[in-house]
């Protein structure tokens, strides 16, 4: 399987916040070979099922092991229609204004996508003091070149709006194209099925495309609750080395995935993706993160009485730009690693995972249940 192809597709299709439907399809159809199971959650999360071997721990319970990415992207919103059939927008998401100017966007209407443009007031008749600011998103609109009258017929406050930007291959292994955060994510799930597909594994691993993370990681937490995993791994991107953000708040491209290490995750998922990745020379960097990680990690990790959780990154200069970039070999050694890491999780492993006094909380949850 391709990471490039894989990659190119899914970050072509269009996924606001709340309307990831297209995103889930093309998720379901490269996912159908590589699962017992896919299946789409009322969310709209969509979950592939792989069967291990078999595991049994405390109380009956199957070990198990949960991957999630977020396929939404960041996007904007019709805020308002101007007398004039100019549209004014909001942010769905972390949208940057400085990216936004010039670009070509789609708004996704109940009749169909209209283009348009976003626009904003001519240099030559901005004041000196207006020129040396940053536009704000409300003196921004879009422009879908229509009449007022049409533009009131076919558009209504509330309709998500989403960059117009294709995917492109840059030089040696690099990628660029908008939504690659979290796409790239996905693409990681993918290609770590295909990659688990020819291991033997003892646990059930679920594949999870999560929905509504740039709004609130919604999608993690509702599927984290549903699935109840024995540990998960959020993957995620995270900041790339690029000029104006000092080394230590970066990551490099080219030299494996970041493997997070701080408050959310847990040291004994972090002590098994470490020992994956020296076992089968897989690259992976460091990356400290003190507090919140930002991503579908902090969500699932206090889903019900806490989930051990870890987080494995794929470093992404320009993000939330329409112009983001990774390294495809990053993404593949990701994926490495998550497949490396499930086929190794045997009971002794899974034991060390859930800690002191784990065994007995399943065992009497699940006496209760029964």
């Amino acid at each position: 399987m391709d990471a490039a192809e894989v990659l190119a597709r899914l970050a072509s299709i269009a996924g606001p916040p709340g309307h990831e439907g297209p995103v889930a399809a093309a998720v379901e159809e490269l996912w159908r070979p590589l699962a017992a199971e896919v299946r789409r959650d009322a969310l709209g999360n969509v979950i592939a099922v792989v069967r291990g071997e078999g595991l049994a721990l405390p109380g009956g319970r199957r070990a198990s092991v949960m991957w999630a990415a977020h396929m939404d992207e960041i996007a904007l919103l019709v805020a308002a229609i101007e007398d004039e059939g100019f549209l004014r927008v909001d942010a769905a998401g972390g949208a940057d204004p400085r990216n936004l100017l010039g670009l070509e966007v789609t708004v996704h209407t109940a009749g169909g996508p209209l283009a348009g443009v976003v626009g904003t007031k001519p240099p030559h008749l901005t004041s000196a003091e207006e020129a040396r600011q940053v536009p704000r998103l409300r003196d921004l609109f879009v422009d879908v070149g229509l009449p007022a009258e049409a533009v009131r017929r076919r558009v209504r406050v509330g309709d998500p709006v989403t960059l117009r930007q294709s995917p492109a291959r840059l030089q040696g292994r690099r990628m660029t194209g908008k939504s690659l955060d979290n796409r790239v994510g996905v693409t990681v799930l993918t290609l770590a099925l295909a990659d688990l597909a020819r291991r033997r594994h003892a646990v059930d691993v679920y594949a999870v495309a999560t929905v509504q993370e740039e709004v609130g990681l919604r999608g993690a937490a509702t599927s984290a609750y549903g699935l109840d995993p024995t540990l998960a791994i959020a993957v995620d991107v995270t900041f790339g080395d690029q000029p104006g953000v000092p080394d230590g708040k970066t990551v490099e491209l080219g030299k494996g995935a970041a493997v997070a290490q701080g408050a959310n995750i847990h040291p004994r998922v972090l002590e098994a993706l470490r020992e994956a990745a020296k076992a089968e020379g897989i690259a992976t960097q460091p990356e400290p993160i003190p507090g919140a990680s930002g991503t579908d990690a902090w969500a699932i990790q206090i889903a019900r009485e806490g989930i051990p959780t870890g987080l494995v990154s794929v470093p992404l200069r320009h993000m939330h730009s329409p112009a983001e970039v990774v390294d495809l070999g990053d993404v593949q050694e990701a994926a490495r690693l998550l497949a490396a890491t499930a086929a190794r999780l045997d009971a002794g492993a899974a034991s060390r995972l859930v800690g002191p006094g784990w065994q007995e909380v399943r065992a009497g949850a699940a006496g209760a249940a029964q």
